[in-house]
């Protein structure tokens, strides 16, 4: 078997038993925010609930901070390693208060247009903590400059609002 089959099998079974992405053509329309830092919790839980684990799916933990999306405390962080273009990065964001109902949450790399972007939905990760959402976002090729991690949160009303976070890399 040559080396190139042997890093594509190893390629494929670590896409297979990894984080499943899923991923939606750019969105341009809805109403976009900016983000601002620190926000604080806004449902009356403690603020244990905006704190990252030590590791992710893939390692290190690289925290990229808080701000407040429309009416939500977010949090957001991803897995360490360097944003690659062409690649993609395991990204995390825990979503607190709101005053509706989330539809979608939906992450990029790149401008805020996201121009050259791929928006992926995230899913919740896991049923026991709804308000922490994942996917694999991907990295454009070639990433513009002054790329940043965007959030959209669109809820069930239709309203989008989205906010960024540097990528810290």
């Amino acid at each position: 078997m040559s080396r190139f089959s042997v890093l594509m099998v190893v390629a494929l079974s670590v896409m297979v038993t990894g984080c499943e992405k899923q991923s939606e053509a750019p969105s341009r329309t809805g109403t976009t925010g900016t983000a601002t830092a620190p926000a604080k919790p806004t449902t009356g839980k403690p603020e244990a609930t905006l704190t990252a684990p030590a590791s992710g799916h893939h390692g290190a933990v690289v925290e990229l901070g808080n701000a407040t999306i429309g009416t939500f405390a977010v949090r957001a962080s991803r897995d360490h390693g360097d944003i690659r273009p062409g690649g993609d990065a395991p990204i995390d964001v825990w979503l607190n208060g709101g005053t509706e109902k989330v539809a979608a949450v939906r992450f990029w790399i790149g401008a805020q247009d996201a121009q050259g972007s791929v928006k992926a939905k995230a899913d919740i990760e896991d049923p026991k903590e709804p308000n922490h959402w994942h996917t694999h976002a991907e990295v454009p090729s070639p990433l513009p400059l002054e790329s940043k991690l965007w959030v959209e949160i669109e809820t069930e009303g239709g309203k989008k609002a989205a906010g960024s976070f540097e990528l810290n890399h």
